[in-house]
């Protein structure tokens, strides 16, 4: 059976910018007096909300990081140059054919100022974001809220997603996952049910027909 519902995740899956997100949040931990290196960030942090990567990493709450850090994201990444062709046609493709959800963890101004740039919010009929859950991936909240939304059971949706916390999310939420390659190596992706190395239309065409 075709999948009625495809759920995708935002940043590094949708959006190319988890090396901009690192770069941000070096800045500012720096600026804070703890330096964040790039293996940190992608070890220990990449796939977690904004305050939980905060909270990780200075033991405590710091929301005045979070409003910096949505604040450059916004300057760097709304444009919706890290949505590229490829990506987008391969929206177009799936919204033919498909309900779309954004599932995510980042800000709602940051996702929806990136799919209005893009040419893609009129596509997606649900973003799911940071303030819409009280606990972010791998906690599945944030998809089970979205399949309720969308009137979906888990086995007429599919899920894309780049991290370790977003596919123990979505398999938390009973839903087939397909990891996407780059963010993080392959092993930390091993509960997807498969793993591929481009979000395009050749997968869009597989996955939905």
């Amino acid at each position: 059976m075709r999948p009625a519902a495809l759920l995708l995740d935002f940043n590094g899956t949708l959006s190319d910018d988890e090396h901009i997100q690192y770069e941000i949040y070096r800045e500012i931990f720096a600026e804070a007096g703890k330096p964040l290196a790039e293996a940190e960030y992608f070890e220990q942090l990449a796939g977690l909300s904004d305050p939980e990567i905060v909270r990780t990493w200075f033991g405590e709450a710091r929301p005045e990081l979070v409003a910096e850090r949505v604040r450059r994201y916004r300057t760097r990444a709304a444009n919706g140059s890290t949505v590229g062709p490829e990506k987008r046609e391969a929206v177009r493709y799936a919204a033919k054919r498909a309900q779309l959800a954004i599932v995510s963890v980042a800000a709602r101004v940051e996702i929806e100022s990136v799919l209005r740039a893009a040419g893609l919010a009129a596509l997606v009929s649900l973003v799911i974001s940071v303030e819409d859950v009280a606990t972010g991936k791998p906690d599945p909240a944030g998809y089970t809220l979205a399949l309720r939304h969308l009137k979906r059971r888990p086995d007429e949706a599919v899920v894309i997603e780049d991290s370790e916390a977003g596919v123990a999310a979505a398999k938390a939420a009973g839903l087939y996952c397909i990891a996407l390659e780059g963010t993080m190596a392959i092993d930390r992706l091993g509960r997807a049910d498969e793993v591929v190395g481009a979000l395009d239309v050749e997968l869009m065409r597989r996955v939905l027909g």
